[in-house]
């Protein structure tokens, strides 16, 4: 069974950084793509970040391109969201999933329990 668990949340001072860290179970990193969405109050799921087969292979929101990179460690089955120049905007509760897009994440139901992200002077 495939299960994500994220971890590293915490409350950050705008400019700051935090990184999250989704650690995998039931499959292989490199044969399938990981995506790092967010939940923020009152909207709707966003894509954030996702890493492909290759970690040469990573593509970003225009919303945190810049501040944020993706990386995985195939042997320790991790995948991680270094998040640098925080803005109050990137609080959210993060998530993972085997996947990279919104429209992929249609009917998935197998979400983990995320991890809580507050940037906040």
């Amino acid at each position: 069974q495939v299960q994500f668990v994220e971890s590293g949340g915490g409350l950050a001072q705008p400019g700051g950084s935090l990184r999250l860290s989704c650690a995998a179970s039931g499959l292989t990193l490199d044969s399938t793509p990981i995506g790092w969405f967010r939940r923020a109050p009152g909207k709707g799921r966003e894509a954030v970040a996702c890493i492909g087969y290759s970690s040469t292979q990573t593509t970003y929101a225009a919303s945190v391109k810049g501040r944020f990179t993706i990386s995985k460690d195939n042997a320790k089955k991790s995948v991680y969201l270094q998040m640098n120049s925080l803005k109050p905007e990137d609080t959210a509760v993060y998530e993972c999933a085997p996947f990279c897009t919104v429209v992929a994440a249609t009917g998935y139901t197998n979400w983990g329990q995320g991890t809580q992200v507050t940037v906040s002077s």
